[in-house]
């Protein structure tokens, strides 16, 4: 079975759990590391997640994967928050993150450059407005490779 219909069957399989206890589902990876897989599960909450939802959430998607047995090969099974440099999969994540610092790649340059660190000024009209030290950057949404919340020093 693909990677990408296993994600879409656990995501079908946990949302409903999630929806329930206020839990925002991040992202879901099913992944071979070495000769083992790994099934991991990133969730979050307002004013974030902590051991014992991680605990709740596996147990209950646990059963449900025990029931249901999608997977056919053995895998481990992880839930776990998604840190402090959280990916931004979707619109809404990136419309969440505006006033927060982010770390932005892009499939073709923008401003002569691929990679952008710095503060989310806005997300209006699908455009990112990235503060870099002095210079200002204005990303096409459709452009963005991949985004996430990041920790500048």
């Amino acid at each position: 079975m693909s990677t990408p219909k296993i994600k879409g069957i656990v995501e079908e399989m946990v949302q409903p759990y999630l929806d329930e206890h206020n839990f925002e589902l991040v992202d879901v990876e099913y992944v071979k590391e070495g000769s083992n897989y790994f099934l991991r599960v990133y969730v979050d909450k307002e004013g974030g997640i902590d051991i014992d939802d991680c605990g709740m959430i596996s147990e209950y998607l646990s059963q449900k994967l025990d029931e249901n047995d999608p997977i056919p090969t053995a895998y481990f099974l992880e839930v776990s928050s998604p840190g402090a440099e959280r990916p931004l999969k979707k619109s809404e994540d990136v419309a969440k993150a505006v006033g927060k610092d982010v770390f932005v790649t892009v499939y073709e340059a923008v401003d002569g450059q691929k990679e952008f660190e710095g503060r989310l000024l806005s997300f209006e009209n699908d455009e990112l407005v990235i503060s870099a030290g002095k210079k200002q950057h204005t990303i096409p949404y459709a452009k963005v490779a991949s985004a996430r919340l990041a920790i500048i020093f």
